[in-house]
């Protein structure tokens, strides 16, 4: 089977090409290849590739940037999404965002809950959503990390080295997503021939508190680290940003670990194996 992997050089493009399932030949494109933004170049490359299945893992993920600049995010978020559905005729893997929710919720998101996004990223990330087909597989997903990468983790690490103490956001709760469990999920959904809406994040509960002491306590213990420092909790209005983030934005992934019939990995598990890989690449 030939795939197109569009974002092949960002987290999860490199996850998915990595775990990619035998008979799959892989074609990895990233803005180098095809820029997204450019309709002209998605069908480009859909005519030369002529791909049987098309993993959308790319998107314009600069959440703050996006107040300013939304057409440059709709562009790639939801415009381009567009022609990849209405040009291949194959099955379409999207992926998609927590961030389409309000956080106003009492429960973790359902994939059918009913979408309020607060922000521009969160905008055109729906407008995304609303040009798959009824055959096409949707996956939301959130605080997405990988060894390598750019995200969360590694600015921890980052900070964690050079400054005396840190303050860190505790009321917004969701569950970080380790990109490989969320490419075996992608590829697990392929080869049941799934369609429609689809949750995946790692199993537990978190605050970016939370999961800033837990990256420091796992990076110590595996030498990443020297010593601990002071981390503060603080409330989201004293870190003001030019996107709202939704407060709560916890993702039900039922639906997903049923119809794969496999574990919920929780997410210290593999915080834990990523921190290992961080060790090796040092």
């Amino acid at each position: 089977m030939k795939v197109l992997i569009t974002g092949a050089k960002g987290q999860l493009g490199r996850a998915l090409i990595a775990s990619a399932p035998a008979g799959c030949v892989v074609h990895p494109v990233d803005v180098d290849e095809c820029d997204l933004a450019d309709a002209s170049a998605i069908v480009a490359v859909l005519r030369e590739v002529s791909p049987e299945l098309v993993i959308n893992a790319a998107a314009y993920t600069a959440v703050d940037r996006a107040e300013s600049d939304e057409e440059a995010a709709r562009a790639i978020n939801a415009k381009a999404v567009a022609t990849l559905a209405s040009v291949h005729d194959g099955k379409l893997v999207h992926v998609s965002t927590d961030f389409v929710f309000d956080g106003m919720s009492s429960r973790a998101y359902l994939p059918d809950d009913s979408r309020n996004p607060l922000s521009a990223y969160g905008r055109t990330k729906a407008e995304g959503e609303d040009h798959l087909r009824n055959t096409d597989i949707l996956v939301r997903t959130a605080w997405v990390y990988t060894a390598g990468g750019a995200n969360f983790v590694r600015t921890m690490l980052r900070l964690m080295a050079a400054k005396p103490a840190l303050d860190v956001v505790a009321d917004q709760i969701g569950a970080p997503t380790w990109a490989p469990g969320l490419a075996a999920t992608i590829w697990g959904l392929v080869e049941k021939q799934a369609s429609g809406s689809f949750h995946h994040s790692d199993a537990g509960v978190a605050s970016w508190y939370d999961f800033a002491v837990a990256i420091q306590e796992e990076a110590i213990t595996l030498g990443l680290l020297d010593e601990a420092i002071p981390i503060t909790p603080i409330p989201t209005s004293a870190y003001p940003t030019p996107a709202v983030r939704p407060a709560f934005s916890l993702l039900d992934c039922s639906k997903t670990r049923a119809l794969l019939d496999d574990g919920h990995t929780h997410w210290r598990v593999n915080l834990r194996r990523m921190l290992e890989e961080e060790a090796d690449f040092d």
